[in-house]
C-alpha cells in the first residue's frame, strides 16, 4: 500500500433546531456537490490526488427500513472508480436517517450494520471504509453540549450515545468483513489535548484528557482506567456491555485516524468549563499519545485552516507528519480536509447562516486556492520518494 496522500468531500449532515423547526445541515447540499460532483472529482484528479473520503448521505441512501436508494451513489462511486480514485468509504458522517431517531436508539447498532453490509456488497472493490466518523465529537456535541441530532445535554445521553455508536462500528467492521475479508478501516477521530490553566485545574484536565480517549478505547477493545470505568458504569453502561467490547474487536484491520484543527486543545478552568487553547503542543506530541496507546498504523486524517493562513498551516501539519514517520510511527497517509470550502462550520453547524468558510484545497466556485496549489505541489514532490520507501519495506519484509 502507497502513502495515501488524501481529500474529502465534506458530508456531514446532522440535524438541529432552527427557527422553532428541525432541519438536516447537509454540507453536500450546502456546497453544491450534489450538482457539482462531476467537477469535484477532476479536481481531485488534477491535483494528483490518489484517495477521497467519500460517503453517499446515509439519510438518503436508507430512507426507510430495508429499503435503500443507490442512485446517487452508484453514479459517484462508479465514476471514482472509473477515475481510478481509490475511495475511504465515510458511511455514517454525524447523523442518521429519520426514521432511526437519534444514536439514543439502542437498534441503531444492528440497523446501521444491515446499512454497511449492504454497501459492502453493492460495492466490492471499495476496500477502505469509515464506518463512524468522529464518534467522540459526534457524541459530545449531539449528547452532551446538546448542539445536534438528540440535542441531549447530559453524562447518561453521553454514555448511551457513545455506546450505541462505538457498537455499531465495531459490528460494522465485522459484517463488512463478512462481505469482503480484504476490507481495512480507518477510523478517523479527534485528536484532543486538554491544558489546566492553574494548579486547581489539574484534576478535571486529568479527566478530560482519559475522557478523551473513549471512543477509541472502546472500537479498539482497550481496557479503560479505573475512573473511566466508573463512569461509564454510574451513567448506564453495564459490565456486560463493556466486556463485549474488550472482546469483539477488530484492530488487526485498522488504521487509527487522528483528526487535528487548531481547536483540538482546550483550557480547563477551575469550574471544570473548557475555552479553545489555540495549538500548544501541535499534532506531532498528541498523536505520539494516541500511537502509544494503541499501537497501530496511523493517518492523519483531517486538518485544515482558513485563507489567508492555510499554506503556511500545510506545511507546518506535513512537518509533524514528516517527523512523526522519522521517529519511527508508522503513519501511512494525509488528509487535507475538504477539497471545497465548507459552509457553517463556524458555528459547528449550529445555526443555518450560510456562511462559507475558506477552508477547502478549492472554493465553491471550484476554483483552486493557493493551498491547493500548494497540496498539488507538496504531493508531486513527496510521492516518489514515498513509494521508494513503501517498496524497500516490501522487499524488506518478504525477505524476512
Amino acid at each position: 500500500m502507497s502513502f495515501l496522500f488524501a481529500t474529502g468531500i465534506e458530508n456531514s449532515y446532522p440535524t438541529i433546531e432552527w427557527n422553532g423547526q428541525t432541519i438536516r445541515q447537509d454540507e453536500m447540499e450546502k456546497t453544491k456537490h450534489y450538482q457539482r460532483w462531476r467537477e469535484d472529482f477532476e479536481l481531485v484528479r488534477e491535483l494528483g490526488i490518489g484517495y477521497l473520503r467519500y460517503g453517499p448521505p446515509y439519510y438518503k441512501t436508507n430512507p426507510s427500513h430495508d429499503r435503500y436508494d443507490w442512485t446517487f451513489a452508484d453514479e459517484t462511486l462508479n465514476a471514482l472508480r472509473e477515475h481510478r480514485i481509490e475511495v475511504i468509504a465515510d458511511l455514517c458522517h454525524f447523523g442518521v436517517p429519520d426514521w432511526i431517531g437519534s444514536a439514543q436508539n439502542p437498534d441503531f447498532p444492528k440497523l446501521f450494520t444491515q446499512y454497511a453490509e449492504a454497501f459492502a456488497r453493492r460495492y466490492p472493490w471499495i476496500r477502505f471504509f469509515t464506518p463512524i466518523n468522529e464518534i467522540f465529537i459526534a457524541v459530545t456535541f449531539s449528547a452532551q453540549f446538546g448542539w445536534w441530532n438528540e440535542r441531549l445535554k447530559s453524562d447518561r445521553a453521553f454514555v448511551t450515545a457513545l455506546n450505541h455508536l462505538c457498537r455499531a462500528n465495531v459490528l460494522a467492521m465485522h459484517g463488512i468483513l463478512r462481505v469482503n475479508p480484504h476490507a481495512i478501516f480507518i477510523q478517523s477521530e479527534s485528536s484532543q489535548y486538554f491544558h489546566p490553566e492553574g494548579p486547581d485545574c489539574e484534576a478535571p484536565a486529568r479527566r478530560y484528557n482519559e475522557k478523551r480517549f473513549l471512543a477509541l478505547d472502546l472500537s479498539y477493545g482497550h481496557h479503560v482506567n479505573a475512573t473511566i470505568y466508573e463512569f461509564l458504569l454510574d451513567n448506564g453502561m453495564t459490565r456486560d456491555e463493556y466486556h463485549w467490547f474488550l472482546q469483539h474487536s477488530v484492530r488487526s484491520r485498522c488504521v487509527m485516524g487522528t483528526d487535528y484543527y487548531e481547536l483540538n486543545e482546550n483550557l480547563v478552568h477551575a469550574d471544570g468549563t473548557t475555552s479553545a487553547s489555540g495549538e500548544i503542543l501541535g499534532y506531532h506530541p498528541i498523536t505520539l499519545q494516541y500511537f502509544n496507546r494503541y499501537r497501530l498504523p496511523v493517518m492523519h486524517t483531517e486538518t485544515n485552516h482558513a485563507e489567508p493562513d492555510a499554506v503556511r498551516w500545510l506545511y507546518k501539519e506535513w512537518a509533524n507528519v514528516h517527523r512523526l514517520r522519522q521517529d519511527g510511527v508508522p503513519l501511512i497517509g494525509f488528509t487535507w480536509y475538504s477539497l471545497q470550502d465548507q459552509v457553517d462550520w463556524d458555528t459547528g453547524l449550529r445555526e443555518n447562516n450560510g456562511t462559507v468558510n475558506p477552508l477547502g484545497l478549492c472554493d465553491l466556485d471550484r476554483k483552486l486556492r493557493p493551498v491547493g496549489k500548494a497540496y498539488k505541489k507538496l504531493i508531486s514532490q513527496w510521492r516518489a520518494v514515498l513509494e521508494r520507501e513503501s517498496s524497500i519495506l516490501k522487499i524488506c519484509a518478504t525477505e524476512n
